[in-house]
């Protein structure tokens, strides 16, 4: 599956229509996110029931600007339209697939008795 370009018309038709998104934040002259580019892609190629998803900050500075992002590339996963992460800086092949994994494998039912409990919405 390709990535998509999200921008201020279909980013949160996108969060809402699609039980698993990650997205990478990233601008043009951005070194490491050139370098993260290739790697995003080739593990969204194993990932067909994950969305992926790309936010050029340069472009689209309100989304970036809700979101808080203050270094790229940042890496965000959304599952059940809850960001269960959020970092800052390129990962390896491996470790994004780990991630990915990991995020998969969260109990959503927990992750929003635990979002509730702190006193936050799920």
């Amino acid at each position: 599956m390709a990535t998509l370009e999200l921008n201020a018309d279909n980013f949160q038709q996108t969060i809402n229509d699609n039980a698993n998104v990650i997205i990478d934040f990233w601008a043009p002259w951005c070194a490491p996110c050139r370098g993260f580019a290739p790697t995003f892609e080739a593990v969204s190629e194993k990932q067909p029931g994950v969305v992926f998803a790309k936010v050029n900050t340069e472009e689209q500075q309100e989304i970036a600007a809700a979101f808080n992002i203050r270094s790229i590339p940042t890496l965000m996963v959304f599952r059940d339209q809850v960001i269960i992460y959020s970092e800052a800086g390129a990962l390896p092949a491996s470790a994004f697939e780990q991630l990915i994994e990991q995020a998969m494998a969260l109990d959503m039912d927990k992750v929003r008795a635990d979002i509730a409990e702190q006193g936050g919405t799920a």
